[in-house]
C-alpha cells in the first residue's frame, strides 16, 4: 500500500498518530500542505499513485479523483471541513471520505474566543504599539453583557456557547438541526434564521459549512443589517464572507474588528485587503492546533485510514453508497 501525507499539522506534532502510520506497513509519501489541484494532479499521475490519501485542506478535486483511480481506494480527511473535496464525485466513483468528527471542538472553541477577546480588547494595536516602543493606549470594551450570536450550533458552535455563558453573555443560536435539550439546559435563544441573528447580537461566530448557498454570507448587504460596533470571528471557512467587505466595514467603524483563523485561498495571498486594516486579526488556521487536539485528530484519522485499508470496520465515514 502507498499513502500520500499532506497534512503539515500531523507531520510536525510528535504523538501517537506517528505510530500508527509506522506501524502498518505501508509506504507513506509526504507533502507540505495546502497542495492545489495542479500539485495534486502532478503527484497522483507519478510512480503510479496511490492507495489512499491522508491530506488536510489540498485540493482533491474530480479532476484529481479521476487521475487517481483505478489504485485510489480512499480518501482520508485529517479533519471534519470536507469543502476541499469533491464529495458528490468521490461517492460517484464509489470512493470513501473519511473524516474525523469530535476531537478538536474544545480547542477551536477556545480560539474563537481568543480572537473575540483580542478584538474586544485591541490586542493588535497594543501589542504593536508597545514593540514599537510607544505606549499608546484605545479603550476596549468587555464581553460581559453582550449579545453572542453563533451560526451554526454543532459540536464547536455549543462549546462556543458554554464559554459565551462563562464570560456572563446572553447567546442566541440557529442551526437546522436544533438540539433544544442543550438550548434549554444553556440558555440558547434560537434565531429563525442566521440573518435574524446577525439584526440582534453584538458579537457573531461563524461555524457554518461552506457550500453554494454560504459562500459571501458576510457581505455589505448583511452587514448593513448589524449593530454598529459589532465583532464578527472566523473560524469555520474563509469563503463565508467577503474579505472586501469586510475591511470596509472595519475601516468605517462599522464592525469593532474582524477576527479570523481562517481565509480562502489558504496560505493567503499577499498583498491582501486585510494587511493594512488594524482591526482585523488573522491567524494562520491554527483553531485545532494543540499537542492534545492534533494527536486526536490524527489518531483518527490515521485510524480510520489503516483500518479501512486493512478491512477493520473502526472508521468513520461521511459519504454513503
Amino acid at each position: 500500500m502507498r499513502i500520500l501525507l499532506s497534512t503539515t499539522s500531523f507531520q510536525d506534532t510528535p504523538g501517537k498518530h506517528h505510530d500508527v502510520l509506522n506501524g502498518s506497513g505501508f509506504e507513506i509519501v509526504r507533502e507540505r500542505g495546502p497542495l492545489s489541484e495542479a500539485r495534486m494532479l502532478e503527484l497522483v499521475t507519478t510512480n503510479g499513485g496511490f492507495d489512499g490519501l491522508l491530506n488536510g485542506d489540498d485540493i482533491i478535486s474530480a479532476k484529481v479523483i479521476d487521475a487517481a483511480l483505478p489504485r485510489l481506494r480512499v480518501i482520508a480527511k485529517y479533519g471534519i471541513g470536507l469543502d476541499s473535496i469533491d464529495v458528490g464525485h468521490a461517492t460517484s466513483r464509489k470512493i470513501p471520505v473519511l473524516f474525523t468528527p469530535g476531537v478538536n471542538h474544545t480547542t477551536v472553541a477556545e480560539h474563537t474566543f481568543g480572537l473575540m477577546i483580542s478584538v474586544a480588547k485591541n490586542f493588535y494595536f497594543h501589542m504593536t504599539a508597545v514593540k514599537a516602543g510607544k505606549w499608546s493606549r484605545k479603550t476596549g470594551c468587555e464581553l460581559a453583557g453582550k449579545t453572542l450570536g453563533v451560526i451554526g450550533v454543532g459540536r464547536i458552535g455549543k462549546e462556543v456557547i458554554k464559554r459565551g455563558n462563562a464570560f456572563g453573555m446572553s447567546c442566541v443560536g440557529c442551526d437546522v438541526y436544533w438540539d433544544e435539550e442543550f438550548a434549554k439546559a444553556n440558555n440558547v435563544k434560537r434565531a429563525a434564521t442566521p440573518q435574524d441573528v446577525l439584526k440582534q447580537c453584538d458579537v457573531i461566530s461563524l461555524h457554518m459549512n461552506l457550500t453554494p448557498e454560504t459562500r459571501g454570507f458576510i457581505n455589505k448587504d448583511t452587514l448593513a443589517t448589524m449593530k454598529d460596533g459589532a465583532i464578527i470571528v472566523n473560524t469555520a471557512r474563509g469563503g463565508l464572507v467577503v474579505d472586501e467587505d469586510i475591511a470596509a466595514a472595519c475601516r468605517s467603524g462599522k464592525l469593532r474588528g474582524y477576527a479570523a483563523d481562517v481565509v480562502e485561498p489558504e496560505p493567503m495571498k499577499t498583498p491582501h485587503v486585510f494587511q493594512e486594516v488594524e482591526n482585523i486579526i488573522i491567524t494562520p488556521h491554527i483553531g485545532s492546533r494543540t499537542n492534545e487536539s492534533v494527536e486526536r485528530q490524527g489518531l483518527r484519522a490515521a485510524n480510520n485510514l489503516v483500518n479501512y485499508l486493512k478491512g477493520d470496520p473502526d472508521f468513520i465515514q461521511a459519504n454513503k453508497f
